[in-house]
């Protein structure tokens, strides 16, 4: 296409109504049938996370008929009154033996009892069953609890030492379940447990919603599937992988139809395909670009075809929804965490409603907000947060990462609404998070502030020994402020004292502690060959750079330990790039590898692992901040444990860093 056509096309194609995203969901809904496909029949052994299509009832009693809970006698209760270990009462043993299987033949009179053992079909005339432990034979005439026979093989007396109630130690025919009753329901998912209970009452077969089959399609010239090279500029397609497994754990069938470049014949072709499922997904293409095909083709539909592109939402503003022949057919944002928020919002509930599941109910707990959020005006938006625990309640940390991520949806715990009118929440503003899981479950761990591969070692480690963590990247100043407010029991920072000199401890207040960590180098980080930065000192290094217009840096974020260096570097100065900040050290080195940038300040054993040439600048102590009141949680005992355990410090030598002197 010809600059002036793209041109043309940019300007021609917009969002066709940015709407809200009920009026969305009215409209998708408006023209399906939100109800099951169909049943079919399964033996039991495949049913399991099945949707039962029918009620069940048992048409047998469970148990069938009365059984001994225990190794003992069958007797009738009243021949035990009275009975203790000083003033036990006597009866005579009956020759049968009834074992598991065993249909009693004799029926027990009063005065008599016959031995049973547990799951034993109780005889008729008993009412009881006596424990063998509270039985014992007349003196020389056996061993406890074991029928003595006479010459001509009768059974002899036994002495019961503990008085009994009707019915003790017995489970009467249908207790359990009784033939007739419904012991599950039509729309129960069949777990281990349910597959038990059909198999008590015998079914062999159960009748289950179909799965609905769901074809997913990835767009875009620049994907790659996981496995094959993939060369600058493109990217790995996770959102194949994503939405297959969240399709089969809604109960549906994915149908994964792999990536379509940008042709629009070919993805007409494919989308023809997909439609032999019961529903369409897509990811990529929505927006109404050059290059965005998906759409182009979606529009052909007119029955009645597109009714929602563009929704008032963030993420997921250019979610493209369409009903062809009562199918869905809908266009995710290519984005990960946008393709997977919306796919939850708009596709996971039609899909729950085919696979005859209830809707979804979901939890909401209270927290306030962090940190200051800047929120986009005149669209709701659904910012993913991490929740910790702290002694006001819960504290709400935004993610941070965009609708780029793959791993911000995986990360949070839920999400909280920012109305459409709001363009500012206010950090300690009390917020109403949406939980993403039935349930929140709190990490062993916590641990917020600088991020660190070495941290990564520690906390591998603690999983390795049972230990969950949750891990929040917000710098060095945003870990020691969620120390003082005791939302974190670790804190890992590297701050710099600019008066004194000194690292970490100058920032203490007297409610933390400062366990000492490990040594990093701070370098001046750029490729290989340039001699703007070889064989000079740090500071010639950045004169030099200065002095080069195109010379391009990549800084840290305000908050950061190595921002604080990066600026006492400059002094003031502020050369192309500065304003780009990222968030980790191997950011930094992956923007100068790729030639984005041509220098930038990280650790050694970063810019080491992607290649980089660097000018040691000077060495940092990454420490731990840990509130007292912290310090006796076992999780954070452990932690500490780590850091001076030898096995620990040598592979955190072997990658580059360095601990103190003892």
């Amino acid at each position: 296409m010809q600059k002036n056509e793209l041109r043309k096309a940019a300007r021609q194609e917009q969002f066709l109504d940015v709407i809200s995203r009920d009026e969305a969901t009215r409209r998708f809904h408006q023209h399906l049938s939100l109800a099951p496909l169909g049943s079919e029949e399964l033996p039991l052994a495949d049913a399991l996370g099945r949707v039962l299509a029918t009620d069940i009832a048992a048409d047998v009693d469970v148990s069938g008929f009365d059984r001994s809970n225990v190794d003992g006698f069958a007797v009738q209760a009243h021949d035990t009154a009275g009975a203790a270990e000083e003033t036990p009462t006597t009866v005579r043993l009956n020759e049968e033996i009834l074992a598991p299987g065993v249909q009693p033949s004799v029926t027990l009179q009063p005065g008599t009892a016959t031995t049973i053992a547990t799951g034993g079909m109780v005889p008729r005339g008993a009412d009881a069953v006596v424990m063998v432990e509270h039985t014992q034979l007349p003196e020389n005439t056996g061993s406890e609890g074991e029928a003595a026979e006479d010459k001509t093989g009768r059974a002899e007396m036994l002495e019961i030492t503990r008085s009994l109630s009707p019915g003790e130690n017995i489970t009467f025919a249908g207790s359990d379940i009784s033939r007739g009753e419904t012991v599950l329901r039509a729309g129960e998912v069949m777990t281990s447990r349910e597959i038990g209970v059909l198999a008590a009452i015998g079914t062999t077969e159960v009748e289950v919603f179909r799965r609905p089959r769901v074809a997913i399609i990835s767009t875009g010239t620049e994907l790659v599937a996981p496995g094959q090279l993939c060369p600058p500029g493109a990217v790995y397609d996770s959102n194949l992988a994503i939405l297959s497994a969240a399709v089969e754990e809604l109960g549906g069938e994915p149908v994964p139809l792999g990536i379509v470049v940008d042709d629009e014949e070919q993805l007409a072709l494919q989308i023809e395909q997909g439609l032999a499922c019961d529903a369409v997904v897509l990811s990529g293409g929505t927006s109404k670009g050059a290059g965005d095909l998906s759409y182009r083709v979606v529009q052909r539909f007119k029955d009645p075809g597109i009714v929602a592109h563009g929704v008032a939402l963030k993420p997921g503003k250019p979610i493209c929804l369409a009903v062809t022949g009562g199918k869905p057919v809908v266009i995710l944002p290519g984005f990960p965490t946008s393709a997977i928020f919306t796919f939850h919002e708009f596709v996971a509930p039609v899909l729950r409603a085919f696979a005859g599941q209830p809707a979804a109910r979901r939890e909401t707990v209270s927290a306030e907000i962090a940190l200051r959020i800047n929120s986009d005006g005149g669209r709701t938006e659904y910012l993913l947060v991490g929740l910790v625990r702290s002694g006001k309640g819960l504290s709400a940390y935004p993610m941070g990462k965009g609708s780029g991520s793959v791993t911000a949806f995986s990360k949070a715990d839920g999400f909280i609404t920012i109305p459409q009118q709001t363009e500012i929440v206010e950090a300690g503003s009390s917020v109403t998070v949406q939980l993403l899981s039935r349930s929140l479950e709190p990490a062993d761990l916590v641990v917020i502030g600088s991020h660190c591969v070495g941290l990564d070692v520690l906390l591998g480690e603690m999983t390795k020994r049972g230990f969950t963590t949750k891990v929040m990247h917000v710098g060095s100043m945003g870990g020691l402020a969620a120390a003082q407010r005791g939302e974190c029991d670790v804190a890992g920072i590297h701050l710099m004292h600019t008066k004194t000199g000194k690292y970490n401890e100058p920032f203490l207040t007297s409610d933390l502690s400062l366990v000492s960590g490990y040594r990093r180098m701070q370098v001046l980080a750029f490729r290989a060959g340039d001699v703007r930065f070889e064989n000079r000192s740090v500071s010639e290094a950045i004169e030099s750079a200065l002095d080069d217009p195109n010379c391009r840096m990549v800084n840290r974020n305000s908050g950061s330990g190595t921002r604080v260096l990066v600026d006492q570097l400059l002094n003031g100065r502020q050369p192309p790039g500065y304003a780009i900040q990222t968030r980790s050290h191997n950011a930094v080195a992956t923007s100068i590898k790729q030639q984005r940038a041509d220098w930038g300040v990280a650790i050694d054993t970063v810019a080491r692992a992607y290649g980089l040439s660097y000018l040691p600048i000077q060495e940092e102590h990454y420490d731990f901040v840990i509130p007292q009141e912290r310090m006796v949680r076992p999780a954070v005992a452990l932690f500490c444990e780590l850091l001076a355990n030898r096995d620990v410090q040598i592979q955190l030598t072997g990658m580059g860093f360095g601990f103190p002197e003892s």
